[in-house]
């Protein structure tokens, strides 16, 4: 018994924190803390002590976490984490749902007769 279809067990092996959860992550530190003791430190490169809370990503020493900072991808995350994001009652504005939209305006020029 195997898995029939290889690829979805690298697309779940290289999946990373959404930005939604390391929004949350930033915005309540309870939040990382309890995604955090999930892991066990041994686990983990240099035993959990250099995170990165913008990327979720786990580094080896303090010198990688400083290079990892300097670089374009950690950059990008954090301009990505700036942007607000969507939330359910803009998607249900967006498609008209619960929203006033009070129909079709009358014209002004109603009164003019077409004979």
């Amino acid at each position: 018994m195997g898995v029939t279809n290889k690829k979805t067990i690298t697309k779940t092996r290289r999946k990373t924190r959404d930005v939604d959860q390391i929004k949350a992550d930033l915005l309540s530190p309870k939040h990382l803390a309890q995604w955090k003791d999930t892991k066990a430190s041994e686990d983990l490169p240099g035993l959990g002590r250099h995170y990165c809370i913008e990327c979720a990503k786990w580094f080896e020493t303090d010198y990688s976490l400083v290079e990892h900072r300097k670089g374009k991808p950690h950059k990008r995350r954090v301009k990505q984490l700036q942007e607000e994001p969507y939330t359910q009652k803009e998607a249900e504005a967006a498609i008209g749902l619960r929203t006033d939209n009070k129909g079709p305006q009358p014209r002004g020029d109603a009164d003019v007769d077409m004979a």
